[in-house]
């Protein structure tokens, strides 16, 4: 029997024989690229387990699109009616005909270990080599190292019967590798600074950013702390990225002394590891916390521990299958976008949007590649964006400095903050709340790349921005300087959104869920304040005759390099606090 949690009885069938004609390729688009630094370690043995990710076609797509639009945005009467899991699962749940087929095709290639999620629009399933090959024909499984981590892939494209086609959007586990996100760590000396310019003697001077540093910028006092049991915030971390308890302990010592903190995190989902912390994960937890300070903090641990596993894949079904999550969650991830499918994007699309309709903030990096840089066959360059931060379907959080790096003055473009417009626009893009200022930003900018180098009509990115340069962050007990990029900016951004929650729930409102409608009504309801406005500085792009290393510039209100701007607290905290 295929023991698949959750899945109807009466769709666990008797194997039945099944045509092994290959049918169309899934994901044709998808390219197969061995990122730097890993090699090929030779053909897996026929014997060996992997684990694939069955997206199972979902129904109820144009409902769900309509209901997200309608619960998150505050001129609806529907604004903050947020649907339960179970509700969302009687709405996307693939079809009986659907669920039979698949199941029906896993059990007559003799595929017995599943699991379901409760949306039942996924399926987990452990089999050898050998059935997987025959499973999905043109799949050839390989080895992959780099250091201490190996994941095993298909280098060839794979295919399904032609009567699966219809059911199935991808198979998860296949072509795509894990995304590496790392953190930048750059010395002052190195940076064109105006140090010596004069401000006036009410900034104060530091050596670094700090909670208290990001408090006094952003005017949160220590009043501004979580008061509520029910409210939560989370991060979610990848690739054998641990936080230690102990560095988050020394963190609030050395730094939390004037506002109340919690030192310790609530709950971590999935597996914590005893090695060496990551920069990475310190970085999103100490900063999470000490904005977010005083709120109950989760960790989605998503190692990847499976070498067929894709742990963002893992972490999207972890959502699908818990229902009680935090309000908010903060993710520092991201892959080149044309290094994924459409189907893939679009299906994640739907997945943002299933989060969307329970209430669930999320907030995504914007990277650290400024515009990117992609050589596109002829050799022309475009800019390359970044997905999932060109999702409509979640926040992006760009990055920026502060003008002076030795004062809390205004703040100016970080050169690494990503940002742009989506170049391969899913159908689902095509809504946005966005579009004005998008519309705004391209006519009245003073300069613009090429139109050639982006696509004026895709999703643009970032929504928002803060400080994301040179933190200070414990990691394996040492307190560490200059630590920057926009993994640092997310997180904080998630803490205020978690402490504007609790002011809402407080207030017998409901969490803000899925931000960006409210983000861009904001100016149009006189809430100018509410953000700073960030007008100085490019971004980064292609090192090429024609841009010449230059991306996008800041500019006033929208732009695709700092978004809104960066959070005046209490203005914002007033404008989010409406009913």
């Amino acid at each position: 029997r295929c023991r698949c949690r959750r899945v109807p009885a009466v769709l666990a069938l008797c194997a039945v024989a099944w045509s092994c004609a290959a049918g169309p390729a899934l994901e044709r688009d998808q390219p197969f690229r061995v990122p730097p630094g890993w090699t090929h370690g030779g053909r897996v043995k026929p014997g060996h387990e992997v684990q694939l990710t069955f997206a199972l076609r979902q129904r109820g797509v144009g409902r769900l699109t309509q209901l997200v639009d309608a619960v998150s945005d505050p001129r609806s009467p529907r604004y903050g009616k947020y649907l339960s899991l179970e509700q969302v699962r009687d709405l996307v749940q693939p079809s009986p005909a659907t669920l039979m087929a698949v199941l029906k095709w896993l059990q007559g290639h003799g595929v017995e270990t599943c699991r379901s999620v409760t949306t039942l629009d996924f399926l987990e399933c452990r089999m050898p080599v050998s059935t997987a090959e025959r499973l999905l024909p043109g799949a050839e499984f390989h080895r992959y190292v780099k250091g201490q981590h190996s994941v095993v892939r298909s280098p060839l494209p794979y295919a399904v019967p032609e009567e699966l086609a219809e059911h199935i959007d991808f198979v998860g586990g296949l072509h795509r590798f894990p995304a590496e996100r790392k953190v930048v760590s750059r010395a002052w000396a190195k940076r064109e600074t105006e140090s010596r310019q004069h401000y006036g003697g009410r900034a104060a001077f530091h050596l670094g950013v700090t909670p208290s540093i990001l408090r006094k910028r952003y005017n949160m006092t220590g009043g501004d702390i979580g008061l509520l049991p029910n409210n939560s915030q989370a991060c979610a971390q990848f690739l054998e990225q641990y936080f230690h308890q102990a560095d988050l302990a020394e963190f609030m010592q050395l730094f939390g002394s004037s506002f109340g903190h919690r030192s310790e995190v609530d709950q971590v989902v999935g597996h914590q590891g005893k090695g060496k912390a990551g920069l990475e994960a310190s970085l999103d937890v100490e900063y999470i916390m000490s904005t977010g300070a005083n709120i109950s903090t989760w960790v989605f641990s998503n190692a990847g521990r499976h070498e067929s596993q894709e742990p963002f894949l893992a972490w999207l079904l972890l959502l699908s299958n818990m229902s009680s999550l935090p309000w908010v969650h903060s993710v520092s991830y991201g892959d080149d976008e044309d290094s994924l499918s459409r189907a893939y994007m679009e299906r994640v699309n739907m997945e943002f949007m299933k989060a969307a309709s329970r209430g669930l903030t999320i907030l995504f990096a914007s990277g650290d590649d400024g515009a990117g840089c992609r050589r596109v066959p002829g050799g022309n360059h475009t800019f390359r964006p970044s997905f999932p931060a060109s999702s409509p379907y979640v926040t992006t959080v760009g990055g920026t400095s502060f003008k002076n790096p030795f004062l809390v003055t205004a703040e100016v473009t970080d050169y690494i903050s990503g940002g742009g417009l989506q170049q391969r626009a899913p159908l689902l893009a095509l809504r946005s709340p966005q579009a004005a200022a998008v519309g705004r930003f391209l006519r009245s900018a003073s300069k613009l790349p090429p139109s050639s180098y982006y696509n004026s009509s895709g999703r643009a990115y970032p929504d928002l921005s803060a400080l994301s340069d040179n933190y200070w962050v414990v990691t394996n007990r040492i307190p560490l300087p200059w630590v920057s990029g926009t993994s640092a900016s997310t997180p904080v951004v998630g803490g205020m959104v978690a402490l504007i929650n609790d002011r809402r729930l407080q207030r017998g409102l409901a969490p803000l869920g899925f931000l960006n409608p409210a983000l861009y009504q904001l100016r149009e309801q006189g809430h100018d304040a509410a953000l700073y406005d960030v007008t100085q500085g490019c971004h980064l792009s292609c090192l090429d005759g024609t841009v010449q290393g230059q991306g996008f510039c800041a500019g006033p209100a929208w732009d695709p390099v700092t978004g809104w701007g960066t959070p005046n607290f209490p203005r914002l905290l007033r404008a989010l606090l409406a009913p």
